[in-house]
């Protein structure tokens, strides 16, 4: 068997699982920096994946505790998809030269997080699979994770307020 040492994700594992993350998240705007959220307002926020497939991997999530989009009002799910566009430019002024945008609804259909709806942007290069995801289904993440967060909630401000 082999095994691949990732400690940074023990906390996935032994975090305190009572209440929603993301509910969590949004009733402690104090905790913003510590929880990388790169952007709110009254409806919804956006942060940074705290297990990312790939740099500047983010999530808009609505404030609302919802499982599924047609529970969601009409106008908070066009605001949840409008700034999920707009984020798009962060994610390319950041370099990302494709970006995968995607909603896992519901434990079987792969959500992470199935109580609480949440959208997926993923930035994309060109060559950003290795040898390590081709032979070990594994991917390694090479860059500060705080260095991205900083980045990115800078070009939140310039593109989201």
């Amino acid at each position: 068997m082999d095994i691949l040492y990732a400690p940074w994700r023990e906390a996935y594992f032994t975090e305190d699982k009572s209440e929603c993350v993301f509910c969590s998240i949004v009733k402690n705007k104090h905790l913003d920096e510590q929880n990388k959220v790169i952007y709110r307002n009254e409806n919804l926020f956006i942060v940074m994946n705290k297990f990312p497939y790939t740099p500047g991997h983010i999530l808009v999530i609505p404030n609302i505790h919802i499982d599924s989009p047609e529970k969601l009002p009409k106008d908070i799910w066009l605001e949840l998809f409008s700034k999920a566009q707009d984020s798009m430019q962060i994610l390319y002024d950041y370099g990302a030269s494709g970006i995968n945008l995607g909603m896992n609804i519901k434990q079987n259909a792969g959500a992470g997080i199935p109580e609480h709806l949440h959208l997926h942007l993923l930035p994309r290069w060109s060559g950003d699979t290795n040898f390590i995801t081709a032979i070990s289904n594994t991917r390694s993440y090479g860059i500060d994770f705080n260095k991205v967060f900083e980045r990115m909630k800078d070009l939140a401000n310039k593109y989201l307020n």
